[in-house]
């Protein structure tokens, strides 16, 4: 890095320096610019080294190294205030309110001492003139910081009540300090009113709304207003991420996942920032970090993950217990330092209190990808308590319960019978009672409980039961079939099919066991039929006659049997599969409307959420999106609870996509990321997951909600893969994320994310998005300061856009070619050139237009290429050229407007706008050429063409308002 050389050098380099990112390196550099001043020998630049120093200092973790420079200022400022110019005065008087406040900040600093700065602000500024606005601010943070709530209450009406003037903060800052006030004394919901206009953006500075938005986080929570918390989250970490003297507003993201059951994400944050654990150039931010990382890892403690591997300081590896008690004894000792310095117990009663909350959302889904937090299951109520064994009342209590669920189809029926097996170890049971542990632990064992439903058998059949023995070899002929062995099931039914008929026959078993038999056999064939095992013509009428069978036997004797109930809504729904597989779709929605209709007037609504989704997928293949929204509602209230994690996800993502098709964006976004929550949920992240991300991100970006959908979009994008989620995916996730990152102004990022997109599309056939991709990313270079690559994007579109035959696309890249070229080294003539060949491509594709509205559109094309042309010739004369050189620019860029307003005629009325905003422009060129009467012309053909136009139209009362200024001139240029 080169040495400064003079004045303006220096104040170059601190310029450049200004822009780097916060952190010890430009605080490094700020260091050397002071060395470097002081060599000028020039008292002024080493006042703005200070000032420099001063700034970086502050937003930094190094604040405490502020003190020395000001102290140096101050004294300099006190022996030659004839050095310091009126910037250096003002920027002097106002750094004293960091120093006073600042000094809260620093527990070594007595409070005297803060008391007498204070006093000494006062003083000052009344001697240079200002209000007390600030003195006012100032003296309010200190009472509120040490707990003298009256004083902090005088202090803050008072500041109120005092003018607002040059050293008063601005309105942003102001705003998020009286929104504290308000939360600390319990008034939530007017700290928000408070916050409303910097929320907003309408009040914005170099650290707002970065730490509203992170203040506002618990309180829309206690509100009740939990979307707008997570938005707030999303949208604020996104600010403060990047800014390393933000820690105590990082310090509330932490605090915000802690309390809403976002565990993992909290830990990511902490990954993210390690150096936060132990800065020490802010002692009250590193309080505010310890207290939340504190109740961040009581949290994991609280939720059996004590020894969890967390981030922690830098140096050893920590669990979340160890970094609980590490932090809290941290954070304690901290607090006592500020409590010992002020004299008082305040700020250690609050930050007890901080890592003492309690969650304030059980689970608030973000949106974004995070490492999930598995909590251990609990233990088994044994080995909770050994010594509280079930007695046989226990016993008998549990038997009744796991029966009255078995019978009834209730949820969790298998789980009640695990408890019944792990109570009745060591008890000596009657062999229907342990069939019916096997029979459960069978259902519960998926395909390896085979060998237990042939045990439960054996055991039915020692308790005089064959026809429940033979239900149960059944149900092992099933599980057969679904582990692909549909032959061997197949056949292993066959003999408990015959036995069951004959039995039933003899009233030799119940309608309940023969209805299973027949159940399970019906179940094999259609998997038959579904897994294509056999080709042969009579497998789909094979599996129809099982199905119709089964309700030949059941239909219409089931009475009060739920159990039988549900055996003939199933056989509809097989029936509904089958009119499926034959293409006979009318009858498959009748009939899986019949099996849902049944199993939800049997009080067993969750069995027919399968069959909800059936006819949702029938509804789509017909078009039919209203049905399908019902279906899909539908499916979401049957099963409740009930439904697996991915089932939710995938049900929330179809609900998402239709709604959302017909305009309900924040519906659909709230189903999207309901997806991405169960998809996690269910280990579906890299799959269901991302794409559920990428649907959420699209759905916001749609809304304005920019910030959001980045972050949102950016968490997808890793695990989007082109084998799961195919190419289109990931350039559109990336074309997304471009066009959120270019409405943040991160133009650089919005280029990069565009160019990868451009580079997927490049291979494919079709060449459209490809080129739009390329003409974007060009736009974006161009936005983010680099002309020679956004020109070399730009050239790669218009051939791109040239070879599709896209007219309009290669003008417009020709246009902005021209543009950059006025300020590179082709200049005026290059950007002509341009612009030439814009105008040519143009006109020659609008008199070869074969019809009327390709000529429409390429006539007003063409009219806007003429504007611009003209405007382009307009600002290529430099400032300093000859006026010669000027008037030929003038008079050769009137003749390009006056063609825009021609071609612009051309078009139906409504251009009118465009053709009187290119005659305002003739006019203005008009008058500066000399020619008032013609300028006087232009202004009173842009009143005619409103002449009885609507007023409420805001660019009508403009266009009126500047041909009126230009009426005047012009009669000013003719007196």
């Amino acid at each position: 890095m080169s040495e400064v050389s003079d004045f303006d050098a220096l104040r170059r380099a601190m310029a450049e320096n200004g822009e780097r990112p916060e952190g010890p390196a430009r605080n490094a550099r700020a260091e050397q610019l002071l060395a470097e001043a002081e060599r000028l020998d020039i008292p002024l630049a080493v006042i703005e080294a200070l000032g420099h120093q001063l700034k970086v200092y502050n937003y930094s973790s190094e604040k405490d190294k502020m003190f020395v420079p000001f102290a140096r200022l101050l004294r300099m400022w006190d022996e030659r205030p004839e050095d310091f110019d009126a910037h250096e005065t003002h920027t002097l008087h106002w750094v004293f309110k960091w120093m006073s406040v600042g000094m809260l900040d620093q527990p070594h600093i007595p409070l005297a001492s803060v008391e007498t700065w204070l006093a000494e602000m006062a003083h000052r500024y009344r001697l240079a003139g200002h209000s007390e606005r600030a003195v006012r601010g100032a003296e309010f943070s200190v009472a509120a910081h040490i707990g003298d709530l009256d004083r902090a209450e005088r202090a803050y009406a008072a500041w109120l009540a005092a003018d607002r003037d040059s050293m008063a903060d601005c309105h942003a800052c102001e705003l998020h300090r009286q929104g504290g006030w308000q939360v600390r004394r319990g008034r939530d919901a007017e700290a928000i009113e408070l916050w409303r206009p910097v929320l907003e953006g309408e009040y914005t500075c170099a650290h707002e709304p970065h730490t509203v938005l992170a203040a506002s986080l618990l309180p829309l929570l206690r509100l009740g207003r939990a979307e707008q918390a997570r938005a707030h989250h999303l949208r604020g970490f996104r600010l403060v991420r990047p800014l390393e003297s933000m820690r105590g507003a990082y310090a509330d993201h932490v605090e915000f996942c802690a309390l809403t059951g976002n565990e993992a994400r909290g830990l990511e944050l902490l990954a993210e920032r390690p150096a936060y654990f132990t800065d020490s150039g802010q002692p009250r931010s590193r309080l505010d970090f310890l207290a939340v990382v504190t109740l961040l890892m009581d949290r994991l403690t609280g939720l059996g993950l004590g020894g969890q591997r967390v981030p922690g300081p830098s140096g050893r590896a920590w669990t979340a217990g160890e970094l609980a008690a590490h932090t809290r004894v941290a954070a304690l000792e901290l607090a006592e330092r500020f409590d010992r310095r002020n004299g008082t117990p305040y700020v250690g009663e609050r930050t007890r209190a901080r890592m003492a909350q309690r969650p304030l959302a059980e689970r608030l889904p973000l949106g974004v990808r995070t490492a999930a937090v598995r909590t251990p299951a609990p233990p088994a109520p044994a080995a909770a308590a050994p010594a509280a064994e079930p007695g046989p009342a226990d016993l008998s209590a549990l038997l009744d319960e796991a029966r009255r669920l078995a019978d009834t189809l209730r949820p969790h029926a298998v789980e009640a019978w695990a408890a019944v097996a792990r109570a009745a170890e060591g008890v000596e049971l009657d062999a229907r009672t342990r069939a019916e542990i096997a029979d459960h632990a069978a259902m519960d064992r998926g395909p390896e409980g085979v060998e237990l439903f042939e045990q439960a058998a054996e055991l039915y059949a020692e308790a005089g039961d064959p026809g429940e023995a033979l239900a149960a070899r059944a149900r092992a002929a099933y599980i057969r079939a679904l582990s692909g062995r549909v032959d061997e099931g197949l056949a292993a039914v066959a003999g408990p099919y015959d036995e069951v008929l004959t039995l039933y026959a003899e009233d030799a078993t119940g309608l309940r066991q023969a209805a299973a038999v027949l159940m399970s056999r019906a179940r094999i064939l259609m998997r038959r039929l579904h897994e294509g095992q056999d080709e042969a013509a009579d497998a789909a009428p094979a599996a129809e006659r099982a199905v119709r069978e089964l309700l030949a036997l059941v239909d219409g004797r089931t009475g009060d049997d739920v159990r039988l109930v549900s055996r003939v809504a199933e056989g509809r729904a097989m029936l509904a599969q089958l009119a499926e597989h034959t293409g006979d779709e009318d009858t498959a929605a009748d009939l899986f409307r019949q099996a849902v209709d049944r199993f939800v007037g049997a009080g067993l609504p969750w069995f027919a959420v399968e069959y909800e989704a059936r006819l949702a997928a029938l509804a789509h293949r017909r078009d039919d999106m209203v049905e399908a929204e019902r279906a899909l509602r539908a499916a979401l209230e049957h099963g409740g609870p009930y439904v697996e994690a991915v089932g939710r996800a995938q049900l929330h993502l179809q609900l998402a996509e239709v709604v959302g098709g017909r305009g309900e964006l924040r519906e659909a976004a709230e189903h999207a990321l309901e997806a991405a929550h169960w998809a996690d949920e269910a280990a579906q992240s890299t799959t269901l997951g991302s794409w559920a991300r990428h649907q959420l991100g699209g759905f916001l970006l749609r809304q304005g909600r920019f910030a959001e959908a980045a972050e949102v979009l950016e968490s997808a994008l890793p695990d989007l893969s082109a084998e799961t989620h195919g190419e289109g995916a990931i350039v559109q996730t990336q074309w997304w994320l471009g066009d959120c990152l270019g409405e943040l102004g991160e133009h650089r990022a919005a280029a990069e994310r565009r160019l990868q997109a451009a580079e997927i599309a490049r291979h494919w056939p079709e060449q459209h998005d490809h080129a739009t991709l390329a003409h974007l990313a060009a736009e974006s270079l161009g936005q983010a300061g680099l002309p020679a690559e956004a020109e070399r994007a730009y050239a790669r579109a218009g051939d791109l856009w040239r070879s599709l035959g896209d007219v309009h696309g290669l003008v417009r890249s020709l246009r902005a070619r021209a543009w950059l070229a006025l300020g590179s080294a082709a200049g005026a003539d290059g950007a002509r050139q341009l612009m030439t060949e814009a105008v040519r491509t143009c006109a020659g594709a609008r008199q070869a237009a074969g019809d009327e509205p390709d000529r429409r559109r390429l006539t007003a094309e063409l009219a806007y290429t003429h504007r611009q042309f003209g405007d382009l010739l307009a600002r290529s004369v430099a400032e300093e050229a000859d006026d010669d050189a000027i008037r030929a620019a003038f008079e050769e860029a009137l003749s390009q407007v006056t063609l825009a307003i021609e071609v612009f005629a051309l078009l139906p009325g409504d251009a009118v706008h465009d053709r009187t905003g290119a005659e305002l422009a003739a006019g203005w060129l008009e008058a500066d050429l000399g020619r008032p009467a013609a300028a006087a012309a232009r202004a009173r053909a842009v009143l005619a063409a409103y002449e009885g136009a609507d007023e409420a139209d805001g660019t009508v009362r403009e266009r009126r308002a500047e041909a009126g200024q230009m009426l005047d001139l012009a009669v000013r240029q003719e007196d």
